[in-house]
């Protein structure tokens, strides 16, 4: 595996970020449910999944009905993903994208496969940043799919430089402020930024045991989701799509209760979810202005 010796002094500003970064460097292999269902065909994701399953996952032989669980579940995360990269609007060969909080890189490379253009990740974790590169030179695309060392809310990137932005389940790390001022700074104008994330209900998620639940395991900063929308709006980025997902999010949690890879967390998603304190959005926004 590649590791990184960059300066972590500019890229990990606060004791909240290097403690993140730890965490994904000192112990990739926790998030064993991701691995094993990136290991079902090399794509390897960092997001949960959306759509009907399909119920012969559920049938069948016994011996092989864990194989079959896997398979479907994974299938659920890249309709995810490609969902998300539907929104992205008119995306040119000649187009440069940016993957913010890119993981283990799936969506990345599920970008240039679709589109032919550039696509930066960047991650803090210097793991993921190593894992990433190695996957985009075994796929023969290093030359087109790049992953950084850097911090989504100060990239170094040059202004103006991206067509479109996204993040699939990274903001609930960051201040929404800092965040959506850096992406405003790297779209041109009439870029897209699209964004797919659990957020709590304004009107009663701030009382769900379930969304502190979340919260703390995650050791995230859940926000509500009237702060995605103003503070897209101070940054001149404009919603042109909203879909709550939340609904067709919960086949997927409700799959994962049968799996052996189930953690203990699918009990409070569900809960959070069927009980309205907790959404999962997809935001599409165009940056106007300069």
């Amino acid at each position: 595996m590649t590791m990184l010796n960059p300066d972590t002094g500019s890229v990990l500003r606060t004791s909240y970020q290097k403690a993140v970064a730890e965490y994904w460097n000192n112990n990739p292999n926790d998030d064993r449910v991701n691995v094993k269902l990136g290991e079902v065909d090399g794509l390897f994701h960092h997001h949960y999944g959306i759509g009907d399953p399909d119920q012969a996952a559920l049938a069948g032989p016994e011996d092989t009905r864990e194989e079959r669980l896997v398979k479907e579940l994974h299938r659920l995360e890249t309709a995810q993903a490609t969902l998300l990269l539907d929104h992205l609007g008119d995306i040119r060969p000649g187009d440069r994208l940016l993957d913010g909080g890119s993981g283990r890189g799936g969506t990345s490379f599920m970008a240039n496969q679709r589109f032919g253009c550039q696509v930066d990740g960047v991650t803090i974790s210097e793991y993921q940043v190593g894992f990433a590169n190695d996957q985009a030179a075994h796929r023969g695309v290093a030359d087109k799919v790049r992953f950084h060392f850097r911090n989504m809310l100060d990239t170094g990137f040059d202004t103006g430089a991206m067509r479109g932005i996204w993040t699939n389940e990274t903001t609930m790390y960051v201040d929404l402020a800092e965040l959506f001022g850096e992406f405003s700074r790297l779209l041109e104008s009439g870029g897209r930024y699209v964004c797919i994330t659990g957020c709590s209900n304004d009107v009663n998620g701030g009382r769900s045991s379930s969304v502190s639940w979340i919260d703390a395991h995650y050791g995230c900063m859940i926000h509500p989701r009237s702060e995605y929308f103003r503070a897209m709006a101070e940054h001149n980025l404009v919603p042109i799509t909203v879909i709550d997902l939340t609904a067709a999010t919960i086949p997927y949690w409700e799959l994962r209760t049968e799996s052996e890879l189930a953690t203990g967390v699918e009990k409070p998603f569900l809960t959070a979810y069927k009980e309205g304190s907790f959404q999962y959005l997809l935001i599409a926004a165009d940056k106007v202005g300069r």
